[in-house]
């Protein structure tokens, strides 16, 4: 179908061909709490003829979001004991958060700010607000690092990514800016010259993390806009989610990794998924991500290779949870698995 304008709406839905009329009444219910988002560039790679395509499943949403289990909550990750002002979020300490939006052009299912994202979320940061915010990072001379988050900072325009640059371009202390986005592979053509040129306004080092979860969201639209994004100098990594019915398969997965490095984006982290509200039907166990993660070794280049991550919930901050491959025996030395299961000591006896 040709679609031109955003998907926002139950109705906007079926108009589209997304869901049935059967499903329409209790997507009401989903809608009336979280956003939906999808961009014609997301809705026109939907295949319809498949109940379980893997992009539909992350954009379009399922009655299974109004079921919360017990552990879920809804700031899965602790962003807010970790927030002294309004935007900022400090947990590690030499870099911040800096949330100066929280609307996205697409809202994934699984999102675990989905409590505050989107139009009934915590709309973007008032000047008041901004400025009290630079004025912490200002005053905080460890800060090296800030990440720009939300909500997605490249649904701003350039003008006010510009202003937010040129603020940051006056603190010494900052080094690195990076920004965290799904807009290269949702929404390519916004990544312009003006854009770019907005990016590298500051005079820092400014990385991109693109979040994909799946390689078909690589069309040739986003491939081009990424290249324009590394061309321009700006250095590129990957984030993504383990999803199931996503991604939760060893080969999927090997391909988006594959797919990042041949973009000339470096895979970064692979998420295990947060304990957001209704997002019980993408989880799958730690025990089944690491088997998965582990499958990737010696299948595909260490260039490809990303840390399978937790972030733990209360705001302790990420872990990595990918298997060991090394275990201490008890004499003393060591048993090291090779990527095809086979088990050998360390030192080698003799």
């Amino acid at each position: 179908m040709n679609i031109v304008r955003p998907i926002k709406s139950v109705d906007d839905l079926s108009s589209a061909g997304l869901i049935g009329d059967a499903d329409r009444l209790a997507l009401e219910d989903v809608a009336a709490r979280y956003a939906i988002g999808l961009t014609p560039s997301i809705a026109a790679l939907i295949d319809r003829a498949d109940p379980a395509d893997p992009i539909a499943r992350q954009f379009v949403p399922d009655v299974s979001e109004l079921q919360t289990t017990p552990e879920e909550r809804d700031d899965p990750i602790g962003d807010l004991p970790h927030s002294p002002v309004e935007g900022i979020v400090h947990r590690y300490p030499d870099r911040v958060l800096l949330k100066a939006v929280h609307v996205c052009p697409v809202y994934c299912r699984f999102c675990f700010r989905r409590e505050m994202v989107g139009p009934q979320g915590l709309g973007t940061l008032e000047p008041e607000a901004m400025k009290a915010a630079f004025d912490y990072i200002r005053q905080h001379d460890e800060i090296w690092e800030v990440i720009l988050t939300g909500g997605d900072p490249l649904i701003l325009s350039p003008r006010r990514l510009e202003d937010i640059m040129r603020e940051l371009s006056a603190i010494d202390h900052v080094k690195i800016v990076r920004f965290h986005t799904r807009v290269p592979v949702v929404d390519p053509r916004k990544i312009d010259v003006a854009l770019i040129d907005a990016l590298k306004a500051s005079g820092k080092t400014v990385y991109i993390a693109l979040h994909a979860n799946h390689p078909r969201e690589f069309t040739a639209e986003a491939r081009a806009a990424c290249a324009r994004i590394v061309d321009a100098g700006i250095v590129m990594i990957s984030q993504s989610v383990l999803l199931k019915g996503v991604n939760n398969d060893a080969d999927v997965l090997a391909s988006l990794m594959k797919t990042f490095v041949e973009n000339r984006i470096k895979p970064y982290y692979l998420h295990h998924p947060d304990l957001a509200p209704g997002t019980s039907h993408f989880r799958l166990s730690i025990e089944e991500g690491q088997a998965i993660v582990a499958a990737l070794r010696g299948r595909i280049s260490g260039l490809c290779q990303p840390a399978y991550i937790l972030d733990i919930p209360g705001g302790y901050g990420k872990t990595v949870i990918a298997e060991s491959g090394v275990r201490k025996t008890a004499d003393g030395c060591f048993s090291v698995s090779d990527y095809r299961g086979g088990e050998h000591s360390y030192p080698p006896a003799g």
